[in-house]
C-alpha cells in the first residue's frame, strides 16, 4: 500500500513475514536529483517485493535512491545493502553500524550476546536454539562493503526540498536515530515513538543504563515542535501525547517489578518476567512463544538494570545466575 503522508513523502507498506509486527513504515522521499529511503523491511523476499511494488508504482528505480536507517534492526535495516545501487549511500548512525557488525559476526559474538540471558535464568534449550528461535537474525543486513556512511548527532540530510537533521536517541537500540525536518515541523521517530505498541527497550550487551538513555530520549526530543510523527509501524498519533503515555508505562512496569521483588524476594530475570503483565495471546507465561520470551525477558533485564542502579533494588550474583532482592 502506497500513501501519501507530506509533500514529496510516500509510505510504503512493508510486509514483516513471521513477524508480530506484521508490516513496517517505509518512507520513500522523492526527489528529481536523489531520492531518500526510510528503512527497509527484512532481507527476505517478501520485503523485496512490497518495496519493489511500491517503487514501480511511484515510477522509480529502487536502486536509484540513497538509503536512511533509523536503526540497526534487521525489520529496518535488513534488505538495505541489497537493494542499494551503485554509487549508492546507505547512511546509518555511527553507533548502530559498529551493533550491526557485531551481531552479523555471531560466532565472535554470540557469547557476549547471550550472556545476560544465562544470568537472568533463561531455560538453556532456549539459549541453544536462540539463532533459530528469532528470525531477525537469519533476515539481518548483510554489513559489510563500501556503501555505509554514518552519521552523529546534528548531521543533516537533504532531499525531497527538505532539510533534515539527526537526532540521537540511543533506548531501543544504542545507535538509534529519529531524523527532524524544523522547517516542516516532521519527524522520522523510527522505533522511538511508536502509536499503537509500545517500542520493545532491552538491555544491550556493555550498554550500562538502557531504559534510563530511552527515557532520557523521549524528555529530549518531547521538546521539539512536532507536528507530524512518522513513525517506523502502524498509524501514528499525537507526539507530546504519547511520549507521555510512553514514559508512564515504563514508571507504572518498574512500580510492578518492585511489588514482585518485595513480594518474592530471590527471583531471577525469567522468573520476575513470568511475573509480569504482558499484552500477548498467551494464558500464562508457560504458554509465551519462546521468541516472545527472549524480548520479554531482555526488557525485564533493563528495568532491573535501572532499578538497582538508582538503588531501589539488590543483585546478587548465585553462581551464573543473577537474582534480584
Amino acid at each position: 500500500m502506497i500513501e501519501e503522508v507530506g509533500k514529496n513523502i510516500f509510505r510504503i507498506e512493508v510486509r514483516l513475514p513471521d513477524n508480530p509486527l506484521r508490516t513496517l513504515n517505509s518512507y520513500l522521499i522523492k526527489d528529481s536529483v536523489r531520492s531518500l529511503l526510510i528503512d527497509t523491511g527484512f532481507r527476505a523476499e517478501k520485503c523485496r517485493e512490497d518495496l519493489c511494488a511500491g517503487f514501480e508504482e511511484l515510477g522509480l528505480d529502487i536502486e536509484e535512491v540513497d538509503i536512511y536507517l533509523t536503526h540497526m534492526h534487521a525489520d529496518h535495516s535488513g534488505l538495505a545493502s541489497g537493494m542499494a545501487g551503485r554509487g549508492r549511500r546507505i547512511y546509518i548512525g555511527e553507533i548502530d553500524l559498529s551493533w550491526l557488525r557485531n551481531v552479523a559476526s555471531v560466532a565472535n559474538n554470540w557469547d557476549r550476546l547471550t550472556s545476560r540471558y544465562v544470568s537472568a535464568g533463561m531455560p538453556e534449550y532456549i539459549i541453544e536454539n536462540m539463532e533459530a528461535i528469532n528470525p531477525a537474525i537469519k533476515m539481518a543486513a548483510i554489513p559489510g562493503g563500501d556503501k555505509y556512511y554514518t552519521l552523529k548527532d546534528g548531521d543533516t540530510l537533504n532531499a525531497g526540498g527538505y532539510t533534515f537533521r539527526c537526532v540521537h536517541t540511543p533506548g531501543h537500540t544504542p545507535g538509534h536515530m529519529c531524523l527532524w525536518s524544523e522547517d516542516a515541523g516532521l519527524m522520522f521517530t523510527g522505533d522511538h515513538v511508536l502509536f499503537d505498541i509500545t517500542p520493545n527497550i532491552t538491555a544491550w550487551p556493555s550498554v550500562r543504563d538502557t531504559l534510563g538513555d530511552y527515557l532520557d530520549s523521549l524528555y529530549a526530543v518531547r521538546k521539539y515542535p512536532v507536528k507530524s510523527a512518522l513513525p517506523g509501524h502502524r498509524k501514528t498519533g499525537d507526539f507530546h501525547t504519547r511520549i507521555d503515555e510512553l514514559i508512564e508505562h515504563h514508571h507504572r512496569r518498574l512500580a510492578e517489578i518492585v511489588d514482585i521483588v518485595t513480594e518474592s524476594p530471590g527471583l531471577n530475570a525469567y522468573d520476575i518476567s513470568g511475573k509480569m503483565k504482558w499484552r500477548i495471546r498467551a494464558a500464562n507465561w508457560d504458554e509465551f512463544p519462546d521468541a516472545q520470551k527472549i524480548f520479554a525477558v531482555g526488557e525485564c533485564i533493563s528495568h532491573l538494570d535501572y532499578l538497582c542502579l538508582r538503588g531501589k533494588l539488590s543483585r546478587q550474583n548465585t553462581g551464573t545466575v543473577d537474582r534480584y532482592s
